[in-house]
């Protein structure tokens, strides 16, 4: 369960910063094999920085593969291209055609009704604010915002181009729009200055790296895998995303109890079986099982209709309570 703390604090970052780019990346190239062959295995990573990208990893496909021209096209600017990519192994593809998961892990899903997005508070806050000032600031740049009960103690934000003065005045403006008490909110806009370079001319990034911000902030667990880039049959991200959909389901369920509901969904899986080797569900401290779901792998690819090209929407502003299909 959520440990009980006086302060909590969650981060998000723009489509435009560099690990973020690469997720992007990375699934682009997903959704343009499964756009061609829904039966493609993807598993491509992308690290990228200072003018060049390198992308490497699996793919067995039976579309045509421009991995080159999909990067350019998707980055948006001249950039030199590496590109290592092998067919699956027959060692996991072994297990995966036989219908089993293309991996062992751990997934977990959260939902609370806190907010429309039935995320924790912390997250949803800073997302809602990067969301905003990316409209300003179209760019690089972050947030983080941290709660002390229904106090907003502090925002933080950086954002490439953004004069700082400027920067407080849109904090500012938000603030008056959210129904939290932020009379005493500190500010803290551009903090190591104003910066006119981000992205890959700044830094450099890597698919993946951005775990906690595309699931529910540090304040929930964290299975271990990664989303980007990673076809359905690996659970350590469809099952994640059904974990997420049992969660929001049951959390659907409940009345509202005065201090919220709350729900977290634990799923384990050995690579090359079928079937869970854990299915749990704990309701506001309660322990179930996890029943009436297929949740193989195919069960939950044909639940979330998850072999279709709609991937790369979801590498900017993290995967979970930004999406219908899963919640």
């Amino acid at each position: 369960m959520m440990i009980s703390r006086k302060y909590k604090t969650a981060e998000c970052v723009t489509p435009k910063h560099p690990d973020k780019i690469c997720d992007t990346i990375s699934d682009a190239i997903l959704d343009h094999c499964l756009g061609f062959d829904p039966d493609s295995r993807v598993a491509v990573e992308t690290m990228g920085g200072h003018g060049e990208i390198n992308v490497t990893g699996e793919i067995t496909t039976n579309a045509d593969l421009p991995i080159e021209q999909i990067v350019r096209e998707t980055y948006g600017k001249p950039v030199k291209v590496n590109v290592n990519v092998v067919k699956q192994s027959n060692f996991i593809s072994q297990g995966v055609d036989t219908g089993g998961a293309g991996d062992q892990g751990i997934m977990v899903g959260y939902a609370c009704d806190d907010n429309p997005e039935m995320v924790p508070n912390e997250l949803y806050l800073a997302r809602q604010l990067c969301k905003q000032l990316y409209k300003v600031y179209p760019f690089d740049g972050k947030t983080q915002v941290t709660l002390c009960g229904n106090k907003i103690d502090s925002v933080v934000a950086s954002f490439q181009m953004a004069k700082t003065k400027d920067l407080e005045g849109y904090i500012k403006g938000w603030l008056r729009t959210v129904s939290f008490d932020t009379s005493e909110t500190k500010i803290f806009a551009n903090p190591a200055g104003d910066w006119n370079l981000g992205g890959f001319d700044a830094d450099a990034g890597l698919t993946g790296r951005k775990i906690v911000i595309d699931n529910y902030g540090p304040a929930i667990p964290v299975g271990g895998g990664a989303f980007s880039g990673k076809d359905p049959t690996k659970v350590d991200r469809s099952a994640a995303y059904m974990a997420r959909r049992i969660a929001v389901d049951k959390l659907q369920t409940l009345n509202r109890r005065p201090e919220g509901n709350q729900v977290y969904v634990y799923l384990a899986y050995a690579i090359g079986h079928d079937q869970p080797v854990e299915a749990t569900m704990i309701v506001n401290g309660e322990e179930f099982p996890v029943t009436d779901y297929d949740l193989s792998p195919q069960g939950i690819i044909n639940h979330l209709d998850l072999k279709k090209p709609k991937y790369l929407q979801t590498a900017a502003w993290g995967h979970m309570g930004t999406n219908q299909t899963w919640g």
